[in-house]
């Protein structure tokens, strides 16, 4: 992973997310990181509301560019001692539809957002537009949780449904931070009185295992209804420090995904959640 990509609204969410991607550089030997702001044009939500005044598209930009680079100031203390450079991007857009286009013309390996806590999300725009960007980025998205803090990644967890698996496991990203970290792999099932359970699913686990057996995975199988439980419970039993989640387009784990189970895993759980896609 050479360069990261922080989006930003300024708020304090934001600078943790910032705090905790500079340290995730240090430990994966990353070269940049690009603080992007999104700007946009009011809402006028008053319907007797007149525009007097032209939108000055080219004052909005310059306000985020000044923000950014004071941002940026605050930043750099951070990397004293390291090779690690910090650039800004203030582009005119929102991040969850434009984020593709953002990675693909600046090379993008990672994106570290923060998101609020439940019932707080009217504090910053990062708290929603985190789970968004996370749906439909192509590259892995790292949620940092409230009051999350960069603790070196040692142990990484796998959520898994051991479902359509040579299919569905976006194996280069989570080999690479497997790679990049040295980290212990935990592969973590959830399932309630074998619901999930098919004739396949053995050979699953076993192509699974046979696809990643050089970081000698470590299986866990919990028995639990509360998907978000389940995963909080196995990550603070072994001291995990990232959870991979893997949101499919079918099965079990979709269903999950959509009913926003993924959504509250990255509020409530205490770890950042590294969201790769197929």
């Amino acid at each position: 992973m050479k360069t990261i990509l922080v989006p930003t609204d300024f708020s304090e969410t934001a600078k943790n997310a910032a705090v905790y991607a500079i340290s995730f550089a240090k430990q994966v030997k990353a070269a940049k990181i690009i603080l992007y702001n999104a700007f946009q044009t009011p809402v006028v939500t008053d319907p007797n509301m007149a525009l007097v005044d032209v939108i000055d598209i080219d004052e909005l930009k310059r306000n985020s560019e000044v923000h950014l680079e004071r941002f940026k100031t605050v930043l750099l203390p951070f990397c004293a001692g390291t090779d690690i450079t910090i650039e800004t991007l203030s582009e005119y857009g929102m991040v969850s539809v434009d984020i593709n286009e953002i990675c693909g013309n600046n090379n993008i390996d990672v994106i570290v957002m923060g998101v609020t806590g439940a019932g707080k999300l009217t504090e910053t725009l990062i708290g929603s537009f985190a789970i968004d960007v996370a749906r439909h980025s192509q590259v892995p998205v790292i949620i940092v949780p409230p009051g999350a803090y960069y603790s070196e990644i040692k142990e990484i967890m796998l959520a898994c449904d051991f479902s359509k698996v040579v299919e569905s496991t976006p194996v280069t990203p989570i080999r690479q931070i497997l790679d990049e970290t040295g980290a212990k792999f935990f592969v973590v099932n959830i399932d309630h009185k074998n619901k999930h359970f098919t004739p396949d699913t053995p050979f699953e686990s076993l192509m699974l295992d046979t696809m990643l057996h050089q970081y000698n995975p470590e299986y866990i199988f919990l028995d639990n209804l509360d998907f978000v439980e389940a995963i909080n419970k196995a990550a603070l039993e072994k001291e995990v420090d990232l959870i991979i989640t893997i949101p499919k387009k079918m099965g079990w784990f979709d269903s999950l995904f959509h009913k926003s189970h993924t959504k509250q895993l990255a509020y409530h759980s205490h770890v950042p959640v590294m969201v790769v896609h197929e």
